[in-house]
């Protein structure tokens, strides 16, 4: 009894109060391929976090990582304050970490064993200066229960393409080889969209008119000679 009560008074805490990522560069990284994943996954069974605390030992607050986007599978959708393993019941499938040269250590050593140990299928780096990893992403898949580097730059369980795009990572799925479109590309192209649609109901209107006019004159046309002859 008194193990469960003390096991219900530990708090794990939503927040250290430590900035979201190092620069506005790693920040938009992290936000885009929150969203377009986001997106992409809408209407499965899956949830995709940014920087939120993922705990991995009940009990134990502080052994906690905050991973710079997750997604897993066969989870309720939607945001959570903290994913705690045990209730939840399912390791992240992939995992990524907008990296820099501040980070390169914890990233490349300490996270990288960890999520290996934990059972996270893939672990993608990106590094979106170019600071340390010259070709910016690095993914690793895990291989009888070791990482090893992945080649193609392919994500199996989300059956994405990805591509170095600047300063994002660029997702394509693999059925089709359609880009995933970021949230500026999706507004664009609803705004080409709806000037598309404008175009359509101008032109349609325009066919309406002539059509009005060619009633009006064969209806002078009956008035005049009356009937048309078949």
């Amino acid at each position: 009894m008194l193990e469960t009560i003390l096991k219900s008074e530990i708090i794990y805490p939503s927040s250290d109060g430590e900035p979201m990522a190092e620069t506005y560069i790693h920040l938009y990284a992290i936000l885009t391929t929150l969203e377009v994943l986001k997106q992409y996954l809408s209407g499965q069974k899956a949830t995709v976090l940014a920087n939120q605390f993922m705990y991995y030992s009940q009990g134990f607050p502080r052994m906690r990582v905050a991973p710079d986007v997750m997604i897993i599978f066969n989870v309720e959708p939607g945001g959570r304050d903290n994913y705690k393993i045990w209730e939840e019941g399912e390791v992240p499938q992939v995992i990524f970490e907008m990296t820099s040269p501040g980070t390169q250590g914890q990233d490349q050593e300490f996270k990288k064993t960890l999520y290996e140990q934990l059972g996270v299928k893939e672990y993608w780096l990106f590094d979106p200066k170019g600071e340390w990893i010259t070709e910016k992403l690095k993914g690793y898949r895990l291989r009888n229960d070791v990482y090893e580097i992945i080649e193609d730059s392919s994500s199996e369980p989300l059956q994405l393409q990805l591509k170095v795009e600047g300063e994002l990572i660029g997702f394509y799925r693999e059925d089709t080889g359609e880009k995933l479109l970021i949230p500026e590309e999706l507004a664009e192209a609803l705004t080409q969209k709806e000037a598309e649609l404008t175009q359509k109901e101008t032109e349609l209107e325009e066919e309406r008119q002539k059509v009005s006019e060619m009633e009006s004159i064969l209806e002078k046309y009956r008035q005049q000679f009356g009937e048309l002859p078949e």
